[in-house]
């Protein structure tokens, strides 16, 4: 009887030692290796950040290329020159209204810079003497007028040649005559002649202009009509 009780207790014993040996040969009897903290943070952190939005992030375009063409423009000025007149002189257009005295006949006259004496175109010029003096007598109306013509007789100063282009040269009597335009009243030299069909029958020269007027010709009637001396 306690034979059998120690080979019980020694068969015991001999398993529970082959159990320990082979739960210390076993791959599943290896004891867990241990976690690294750091480790186990980043695999914590890697879903966490997977799902934040990214920091924005400043993005610096290129700036565009810019090609400067420089353009040049040329202009060309026109010179120009400044007159001085004198305040007391009259400025006259290219067309001013006259008054012509003998006869008190208002006619458009066109301003002739070109000429040295006023020329006055009339009808029926005929020369007489008179006191053993040459006289001329003439009948003067404004043009594309029914005005009746006045008569109007006039010593002789002096003849002049004339010499138009294309004709004859022409020996024309000179009068002396009263011309107003605007405010000013010249008597001048008027050589006469007998034509018709004239849009101006005087013409006023540079013996009328000279120290008294300037003329502007992309100017008419600067003047308007007469003041004649009586009517001041």
């Amino acid at each position: 009887m306690r034979t059998s009780s120690i080979l019980w207790l020694l068969l015991a014993c001999h398993l529970l030692a082959g159990c320990e040996s082979l739960s210390t040969s076993a791959p599943w009897g290896k004891a867990p290796a241990a976690s690294q903290p750091g480790a186990a943070e980043e695999t914590a952190q890697a879903p966490a950040e997977a799902q934040q939005c990214p920091p924005p992030q400043e993005v610096v375009c290129a700036e565009p290329e810019v090609k400067v063409v420089e353009r040049v423009i040329e202009r060309h000025y026109e010179n120009v020159v400044e007159v001085p007149v004198a305040r007391d002189k009259l400025v006259l257009g290219s067309v001013e209204t006259f008054s012509i005295e003998p006869g008190g006949i208002f006619l458009d006259s066109l301003i002739d810079t070109g000429s040295s004496t006023s020329s006055l175109a009339v009808k029926e010029l005929t020369p007489f003497e008179r006191d053993g003096k040459d006289w001329v007598r003439f009948k003067l109306a404004p043009p594309k007028t029914e005005v009746e013509p006045v008569s109007i007789e006039l010593p002789v100063k002096r003849y002049v040649k004339v010499a138009r282009p294309g004709f004859d040269p022409q020996r024309r009597p000179v009068v002396i005559m009263s011309l107003t335009v605007g405010e000013v009243t010249h008597m001048v030299e008027v050589n006469l002649t007998d034509r018709t069909g004239l849009e101006y029958l005087l013409l006023v020269g540079r013996n009328f202009l000279k120290d008294a007027a300037v003329v502007d010709v992309a100017r008419r009637n600067v003047q308007g009509l007469p003041k004649l001396p009586d009517s001041k």
